[in-house]
């Protein structure tokens, strides 16, 4: 592996000397941190991290290396990542390429041999900041110029770059580790079917989906609200679930204004991460920015409804306001920083998660949603 100069400008005025891998490029975008001690490919691949550069406070990364299997989608839109030092000896029988020819590949940035633990300290007492990275620009006025000029996460929709621009049948269940691959699942058979909203869907949702029992039909993020409202009036379809993706969910006023016609029509919604976010616009309750936000596979949340604790996986910088109870039941809370992270609407056949129960991080309690959303149909 070739390690390469790359220089690092950050909006506060932190300018850093590193070492790069992967691809050489000048990239923009938020910077934040991720608490994971495993799963790196997984959190790389992760469509939410669009527009963003994700600082791993695990120290040594890539020694697993990476394989086509965990990828959470078919491409990286992550702008890059930051390690304190990468390991180019790939040490896993399920290893097919290094995390350096696995960057190069996807087109995203490695920076490493610098102290990760001080940019997470300042992360958590600047709150995200945005940066620029560049293995060809080393003047720091130029960075500092072409980071001025950039346009900020919260003003790029990156939700049509990351979703499916046509609509397939999901066919994949969760990871068989009887024969180490990933069931497959008959979509003949006759079952209850929803519809996937994808704003930048992670596979292993789907795979829950389908898993619990259910057809799985995903479509583009301009999806047509009121053909979905005639479908599931027609009984086509049963119900339907809006995905995680990147971005600020308030700047997403056309598809809030979708969300709102299949509110209306009182079909049965699950939505988790970026579509809990919308559903609570939606409802007329603005979502809100965390200072850092809230990322890694260790974050426990209490169940309110059954008095249980869950550890949960978490990427996602906005969240739900406290007024949302005005129109649902919380039923989860974040027991690092009280933050709701799930509500049922009253009303409504609706109810919706924060944290990602999907992704497993050692436990599988959090996973009996998806078996909820079924029984709810």
């Amino acid at each position: 592996m070739e390690l390469f100069d790359v220089s690092v400008y950050f909006e506060n005025g932190l300018f850093l000397r590193a070492k790069g891998f992967g691809v050489r490029a000048t990239s923009v975008g938020e910077v934040v941190f991720n608490t994971s001690l495993t799963g790196y490919q997984e959190i790389i691949s992760d469509s939410s991290y669009a527009g963003q550069f994700v600082v791993f406070c695990m120290p040594e990364i890539g020694i697993v290396g990476c394989n086509p299997q965990d990828m959470e989608s078919k491409k990286c839109a992550a702008k890059g990542i930051f390690v304190r030092h990468i390991d180019d000896f790939k040490s896993n029988f399920r290893a097919t390429q290094t995390l350096d020819s696995f960057l190069k590949e996807q087109n995203v940035i490695g920076i490493c041999n610098i102290d990760t633990r001080s940019i997470v300290k300042m992360l958590r007492n600047n709150g995200a900041l945005h940066a620029i990275v560049s293995s060809e620009i080393h003047d720091i006025e130029t960075l500092k110029t072409h980071l001025k000029n950039a346009k900020k996460i919260h003003e790029i929709d990156y939700i049509k770059q990351v979703s499916t621009s046509e609509s397939y049948i999901h066919k994949q269940g969760i990871f068989d580790f009887g024969k180490f691959d990933y069931a497959d699942i008959d979509t003949k058979k006759k079952k209850k079917k929803v519809v996937t909203i994808d704003f930048g869907v992670k596979r292993n949702i789907l795979n829950e989906l389908s898993n619990a029992g259910l057809i799985v039909e995903v479509v583009p993020q301009d999806f047509d609200a009121q053909q979905l409202v005639e479908r599931y009036k027609k009984g086509e379809i049963d119900g339907v679930f809006l995905s995680n993706g990147p971005g600020d969910p308030a700047f997403l006023s056309e598809i809030i204004e979708k969300i709102k016609v299949l509110i209306e029509s009182k079909m049965p919604i699950f939505a988790i991460c970026l579509g809990h976010q919308l559903l609570s616009n939606a409802f007329g309750h603005p979502t809100y920015k965390l200072k850092f936000g809230q990322h890694g596979g260790n974050h426990p949340v209490k169940n309110l409804q059954t008095n249980t604790l869950e550890i949960t996986s978490q990427n996602h910088n906005y969240n739900v306001p406290e007024s949302i109870a005005e129109v649902a039941i919380i039923t989860h809370r974040n027991l690092f920083d009280n933050t709701i992270e799930g509500v049922k609407y009253k009303d409504y056949p609706i109810f919706s998660l924060q944290h990602h129960p999907e992704a497993s991080p050692g436990p599988k309690e959090a996973s009996a949603i998806f078996r909820e959303f079924v029984e709810s149909l």
